[in-house]
């Protein structure tokens, strides 16, 4: 098997595992005796992030996220052609785990929620949403590089993103979902045809990665990593 079609694979898998999760976590809240709450939810997409990222970071780098590859694309860690496929596998499997939702989950409650697609709250604005997203994807981004993509990193696998994650939840969640992913965002979104606000769960986080790429790059990541032209992260 041709090594991008595996790494493209392994992020279209894990890419899947975080919006399926996480979205059907929404819509299960509508069901008695899972009212997990904020703290429910956010502990639980923390999880699977965590484990989807450790699983597939040694495969391809475990991005799973078109905003983590637009940063390490800007830090020069993966080419243009292969961060382009990286960004299309994990649309395929957002939108994948989204028509798996809507094949399983009662349509008439997954409906209600929107198959678990995020919203920006009535008194938050646009501008607010975008910054919001863009702020807290920037430490998403920044956790990845930091514990997962520098050599100096520890090994704790995904767990730091699944962290900063949590508590990014925890920030975000009431005022905008804390999707940090525009792929958590448009999976859903295909089913439920809720569009409205997308444009904050694209710009904030792509926003969001590129900073984070850009100061990881000129100042944080090891200088003999800068420049690297590798595809793998």
């Amino acid at each position: 098997m041709p090594h991008i079609v595996r790494r493209m694979t392994a992020e279209a898998l894990g890419t899947f595992g975080w919006v399926f999760i996480g979205a059907s976590l929404i819509v299960a809240q509508k069901f008695p005796g899972a009212n997990y709450g904020l703290l429910g939810v956010a502990l639980a997409h923390a999880m699977v992030v965590s484990v989807m990222v450790t699983a597939t970071m040694s495969i391809s780098g475990g991005h799973l996220n078109p905003a983590v590859t637009l940063g390490i694309f800007i830090s020069r860690r993966i080419s243009g052609r292969d961060a382009a496929l990286y960004v299309v596998a994990q649309l395929v499997g957002a939108v994948l785990a989204g028509l798996m939702m809507k094949f399983i989950l009662p349509a008439n409650v997954a409906r209600v929620v929107l198959y678990g697609t995020p919203v920006i709250a009535n008194n938050v604005t646009m501008g607010s949403a975008i910054a919001m997203e863009a702020i807290l994807t920037f430490f998403l981004v920044s956790a990845m590089f930091g514990t997962v993509v520098s050599s100096e990193a520890p090994k704790v696998g995904g767990f730091g993103v699944g962290l900063v994650l949590l508590f990014a939840m925890l920030v975000g969640g009431p005022f905008t979902g804390a999707a940090l992913n525009p792929a958590r965002a448009f999976g859903p979104a295909v089913v439920s045809s809720a569009w409205v606000g997308q444009v904050a769960y694209w710009v904030g986080p792509l926003l969001g990665g590129l900073v984070a790429g850009l100061l990881w790059a000129a100042v944080l990541l090891p200088k003999r990593q800068a420049g690297g032209s590798g595809a793998e992260a």
